[in-house]
């Protein structure tokens, strides 16, 4: 390789360091406002094949969960939580294996049950959206949006 070609690796290399130094980084400093998680950290991710035929068929869901424990820790540690009670937080799929969210790590944050609406009532939206996407009324992305972007709004609607 000429000189040329290696100062022009070099020069690209730096630039993505620099990039990477600006960028937070989905594993650090999350922080959750209320029954929301930080977007910035859990903006919701799907598996990009998953279709509606996919999610309405029984027992999809659990034919794609693969969360380990080791998941779980690092999703909690990047909110901060280092110790809780059981019950208190639950590591949950922003948009929902049942709605083609993904095991991704910016799909996971750890939940409260606590304030209200918490992770119980969160499990309601989900099982709303499913059942308006398998019954035809509503697209498999506009679910998918609407539990991404804001869930509590849709469990506002349908308590």
């Amino acid at each position: 390789m000429d000189a040329k070609k290696i100062l022009i690796a070099a020069v690209i290399l730096a630039v993505i360091v620099l990039i990477f130094s600006f960028t937070k980084l989905a594993t650090t400093g999350c922080v959750s406002a209320s029954s929301l998680p930080d977007g910035s950290c859990t903006p919701g991710t799907v598996f990009t094949d998953a279709t509606k035929d996919d999610i309405c068929r029984p027992g999809y869901s659990a034919s794609v969960r693969d969360v380990s424990s080791s998941l779980k820790r690092e999703v909690y540690e990047s909110y901060g939580i280092y110790n809780h009670s059981t019950g208190e937080y639950e590591v949950d799929h922003l948009i929902p294996l049942e709605l083609g969210g993904s095991n991704d790590i910016t799909n996971l944050w750890p939940e409260p049950a606590d304030p209200r609406p918490g992770f119980h009532e969160k499990d309601k939206v989900e099982n709303y959206l499913h059942d308006q996407v398998c019954s035809g009324r509503m697209q498999l992305e506009e679910a998918q949006n609407a539990i991404a972007t804001n869930w509590t709004s849709v469990y506002e609607k349908i308590k």
